[in-house]
């Protein structure tokens, strides 16, 4: 039962990114990081407990959105969703990802709520998981032993549960250098506005002329963990896009799915929104290129 009353916990207030590190080494998996709070703070007033409570809100140093030609975006554990909003940058080079930031929620949430705190929530229905994923990249941990670079690929492991381990802190999520004819696009759909997303879609498409040379295709609360819908990558690569093309992914996209019932949606309208939904995102990302 949800509650106005937090759990008794002890608050753990690092200054730098050595102190975070050495304080997930001695405390381990009695320690629950915080950076920005907007889910874990729902979450402990609905009953989940941590001894200590780790907050990342004093390390200035990993409030940063950084990008390379060379090395792509970098974007700090403390970067928060209204950053990666007011990036120019970012709206040009990874436009997926602009947009789930941008849809994210209400103003005042994505003024505290963070991109890499989205994606270490590990939730299917994660909007930035999808945009990322699309994208490709990976998530930089370090601990007490040093650091470790997790592809996103591999780092979500099921519903809510990632591959970082309990003396690792999330330091950043890395994404690559756009390649040439490289375009993405986001969606969503929710019941009201700035409501959490009952499935989500993004597409990254590498494109020369009017032929897909390669894609990546994700889709979110459509399975434990946001999804990479590899048949219609495959399908689509190599090809020009046309609508029976088009109608085909959108086939495919159904069978690729396993939705569930929850509060938000049926398995049944998800399965059939699928398709549709794909062909849109690939739509407006190759409106781009």
């Amino acid at each position: 039962m949800s509650s106005r009353i937090l759990p008794k916990f002890e608050l753990l207030m690092p200054k730098t990114l050595a102190e975070a590190v050495e304080l997930l080494g001695t405390y381990g998996e009695k320690a629950t990081v915080m950076a920005g709070g907007t889910d874990l703070l729902v979450l402990m007033k609905d009953g989940v407990q941590s001894d200590y409570v780790l907050s990342l809100s004093g390390i200035k140093e990993l409030a940063y959105l950084e990008f390379d030609d060379a090395a792509g975006l970098r974007i700090g554990a403390m970067a928060t969703m209204a950053d990666v909003v007011a990036s120019d940058l970012v709206k040009e080079k990874y436009p997926a990802l602009w947009t789930s930031a941008q849809i994210n929620g209400t103003a005042q949430t994505r003024n505290a709520a963070t991109v890499v705190g989205n994606i270490l929530r590990a939730s299917p229905a994660g909007d930035c998981c999808c945009a990322a994923l699309a994208i490709g990249g990976s998530v930089l941990l370090q601990s007490p032993d040093g650091p470790r670079e997790v592809d996103l690929d591999q780092f979500w492991l099921d519903y809510r549960k990632t591959a970082r381990k309990p003396d690792e802190l999330a330091v950043e999520l890395k994404l690559p250098a756009p390649e040439p004819g490289m375009v993405s696009s986001f969606a969503a759909l929710t019941r009201t506005a700035s409501d959490i997303s009952k499935i989500n879609a993004a597409a990254c498409l590498f494109m020369e002329g009017n032929v897909c040379q390669k894609a990546r295709l994700t889709m979110g609360a459509v399975a434990p963990t946001t999804l990479r819908l590899k048949k219609c990558e495959e399908l689509l690569a190599g090809k020009p896009l046309s609508d029976e093309l088009l109608d085909q992914l959108a086939t495919m996209a159904a069978n690729e799915v396993s939705p569930i019932s929850d509060v938000r949606s049926t398995a049944e309208y998800r399965s059939q929104i699928s398709g549709p939904l794909l062909k849109r995102v690939i739509i407006d990302a190759s409106a781009l290129s």
